[in-house]
């Protein structure tokens, strides 16, 4: 589980950028992002891989720093390595949480968006932990 404040901001977010989703629906970040937007999140897609104008109903956007409106949490499906500049985006946009989704992990950038007063966790899974938090009551 991650920590309370990472759930905290889970929990409370309205608008969720997705980086790294795109129409590939066999993806993770299309599945979790379908389970989150079913949830009555906002999702915002912004493919990485595959450039797409629309995703699950929602308008996509090149990069973060695109996106014309506030940003709650930006929930990051890219390699490790490929996630510094998009955590970098998130402190720009003055998102309020950023999550590194499950398998990715990247100290030094947490660590900055920590810095900059944004919530950040790593190596955790959105749907998983909202899962959990709904079977234990928090939503």
């Amino acid at each position: 589980m991650p920590d309370d404040a990472a759930l905290d901001a889970l929990l409370g977010a309205k608008t969720i950028a997705v980086v790294g989703l795109d129409t590939r629906t066999h993806r993770a970040a299309h599945e979790v992002s379908a389970y989150l937007q079913s949830q009555g999140y906002r999702i915002i897609p912004v493919p990485v891989q595959q450039p797409a104008e629309e995703v699950l109903g929602e308008r996509a956007y090149a990069s973060l720093r695109d996106i014309p409106e506030p940003v709650d949490l930006v929930d990051v499906f890219v390699r490790s390595e490929h996630t510094g500049p998009f955590v970098d985006d998130a402190i720009a946009i003055g998102a309020g949480a950023v999550w590194l989704q499950l398998g990715i992990r990247n100290d030094e950038a947490v660590e900055r968006a920590r810095a900059a007063g944004l919530v950040a966790t790593q190596d955790r899974c959105t749907k998983v932990e909202h899962q959990r938090a709904r079977a234990q009551g928090l939503r």
